[in-house]
This record gives structure tokens, C-alpha cells and sequence, in this order.
């Protein structure tokens, strides 16, 4: 039930010593997250790995002396450039918040009337409010340059309006009964210092309840903590209440070790959501638009990275940093459960 990592391609940076850099980690509770810090040398035996030392991550709790790690080049890019103009931030853009020292990637689920902005962490379920000086547009580097560019995001992002004021969206919503989906990890970490894993806030303000309620026989998809699943959904019937805030499920596409029976698995509430509402896309997806694709019967969450012929797509996979065809069947808009709605964080899509 595990992607193998490959090469996904033949391109590749070239870091010197004192450059500037942004880190970013696989360590769990710091994906998603990028930390500031300098370039020290290039490995000698392996080229494709470089020594940083953080800016704000220290060895130990002492604070004495900041840490130097080995990363592979997959894990560096260089600090984004500011923004030409200033960018007007709004509900469901993927942004990176700056917490505990570090750029955090989140989505923006709530503006709030003082100015300031609620965003959602999908790694770490929690919502944390930020002043808008702590947020900036959430942008990927691919092969040497920023994705989507700085001044083709604004284009875009004025032609999409014009589109959606001229004319009503393509996309129709019906209700699905079909469901299929995947997994996430989670352990300590060994950076101390300053920079610190998200944290569950104190309370979350002006958060909606969420109005779904679980019931036996009902369709849903499920991810749990298990390691190789991080950003993946399984289909699931909910079985009963297993006790406090936790069901038990049966999964749709996974068995047993006899393979007689589907696998059943008490699983908590946090983890359960219902199946998302099936959305048809008429003119196709677009390059960085966000997806969900099936693959070893499950949904993972990935980035359109390029539009080949045929009606077939090559999906980026971060969390594992490689990239694979789909049939355009076999791929959905990514949605989010956040607080009991769903919300499409692409911005090439209007619902």
C-alpha cells in the first residue's frame, strides 16, 4: 500500500557556501514548515546534499549553538522574493504562516473584521489566527523558479474574476455515494531551540461546531497516523461508537491478513470525515491546481504539474517528491473539512 520514491527529474540546484537558504524537514511535526538558515559547503562524496546551519534551531536547550544539519537538495530553496505590490490575501488562499521562527504552509479559512486572518494547518488539524504582516502567498520551486510566478499569479488571479463576473462557473455539484481513500504520520522531533512544532492553540476563536453527525451504516473516508499515508484518504463504513469520540469503521478497500474480510479499526472522530461532493470539471484541470489522486486505492493529495494529451495529468506528490500520470478519471478537485464545510483551496476553481 506504499509509493515507491523516484527521480522526477533531471534538474538540479546549485547551493554555495553563505548562500541563503530556506529549509525544509520530513521530521514529524515540522512538514509543511520551512526554516530559515545558510548554506555551509556542498557534500563532497554526494553532490546532491548540502550542510546548513538554522538561523533559529539550536543543538540543544541550551540556545549555545545553532544547528547544522545534512539535507538533500530536495529539502532547500532560496528565501522567495518580496512581492512586487501588495497582495490582497482572501478566504481559501494557500498561504505560509510565520510561526515559532518558521514559514508554516496553511490555507486561509476565516477573515476576520480587525484586519487579521484564520488559517488551517492540514498537518497538524489546528487553526491558528495571524496578523496579516505574518502571512505570505504560498509559492512552490520548481526546477529553478517560483510556481506560480510572482506577476503571472496577479494576472491569473484578475482574469479569473473577470471570467467570474462575466459568466457563471463551470463546475456543477452533485451529491456522490461513492468513496475512496489514504494516510498520515506523527512522532517526536529532535530540533530544539527556538523553532518549535505547531501546537494545539489554547482555543480556537470564532471556529463554527462542525454539524455532522456519525451515524451506523454511514459512508465516509478516513485517514489515520500510521506511517507512508501522510496526505491520503480510505473509503470507509462507519460500524458504531467505539466510545468517546472515536468509531469503529470498516474499510472498503483494505483486508485482512487472510484476506477473508475487510479490515475494521476504531478510529477517532478527528480523523473521519464525510465523503466529499463529487465536483465535475468540464475544461479540465490546470497547472498548480491542487487534486486529489487515486492511486493503490486510496486518495492522495497532489499539485497538476504538468497537462499531457489525451485528457491525462502528471501529479507532483511533495510528501515524497515524485511525479506520476493519471487519467483525468482517476483525479478529483482537493477539498478540505474544516469545520463542517468543505473548502477548495485551488484557485483555479470557484464553486
Amino acid at each position: 500500500m506504499s509509493k515507491s520514491k523516484t527521480s522526477s527529474s533531471s534538474w538540479l540546484p546549485q547551493f554555495n557556501p553563505g548562500d541563503r537558504v530556506e529549509i525544509s524537514s520530513d521530521e514529524p511535526g515540522f512538514r509543511g514548515s520551512w526554516f530559515a538558515g545558510t548554506v555551509i559547503r556542498r557534500e563532497a562524496k554526494n553532490p546532491n546534499r548540502y550542510v546548513v546551519e538554522y538561523d533559529k534551531l539550536y543543538e540543544d536547550e541550551s540556545g549555545e549553538k545553532l544547528l547544522q544539519e545534512t539535507v538533500d537538495w530536495v529539502e532547500l530553496r532560496p528565501p522567495p522574493p518580496a512581492e512586487k505590490k501588495k497582495v490582497q490575501l482572501k478566504f481559501g488562499d494557500e498561504v505560509e504562516a510565520f510561526h515559532s521562527d518558521g514559514w508554516w504552509e496553511g490555507a486561509i479559512t476565516a477573515e476576520h473584521a480587525d484586519g487579521k486572518f484564520a488559517v488551517f494547518f492540514r498537518s497538524s488539524k489546528e487553526q491558528i489566527v495571524f496578523e496579516e504582516k505574518e502571512l505570505r502567498l504560498r509559492r512552490e520551486w520548481v526546477e529553478g523558479k517560483w510556481e506560480p510566478p510572482f506577476e503571472q499569479r496577479q494576472r491569473e488571479k484578475e482574469r479569473s474574476q473577470e471570467k467570474a463576473d462575466s459568466r457563471p462557473s463551470k463546475l456543477v455539484k452533485r451529491e456522490s455515494s461513492s468513496v475512496n481513500n489514504a494516510k498520515s504520520q506523527g512522532t517526536n522531533s529532535t530540533k530544539v531551540g527556538k523553532g518549535e512544532k505547531l501546537s494545539e492553540p489554547e482555543a480556537k476563536p470564532n471556529l463554527p461546531e462542525e454539524v455532522v453527525k456519525f451515524t451506523q451504516g454511514m459512508q465516509v473516508e478516513v485517514t489515520t497516523d500510521d506511517e507512508g499515508f501522510k496526505g491520503a484518504w480510505f473509503a470507509a463504513t462507519i460500524i458504531e461508537p467505539s466510545g468517546e469520540d472515536q468509531f469503529l469503521i470498516e474499510y472498503k478497500t483494505l483486508t485482512n491478513d487472510d484476506d477473508t474480510e475487510f479490515l475494521r479499526e476504531e478510529i477517532r472522530t478527528c480523523h473521519i470525515r464525510p465523503c466529499p461532493p463529487e465536483t465535475i470539471i468540464v475544461d479540465g484541470f490546470k497547472v498548480m491546481d491542487e487534486v486529489d489522486a487515486y492511486y493503490n486505492e486510496c486518495w492522495w493529495v497532489g499539485v497538476i504539474a504538468k497537462v499531457l494529451i489525451n485528457c491525462k495529468y502528471m501529479v507532483y506528490f511533495k510528501d515524497t517528491d515524485e511525479k506520476i500520470t493519471f487519467k483525468q478519471a482517476d483525479l478529483r478537485p482537493h477539498q478540505d473539512w474544516l469545520y463542517g464545510k468543505w473548502v477548495v483551496p485551488s484557485k483555479a476553481l470557484k464553486q
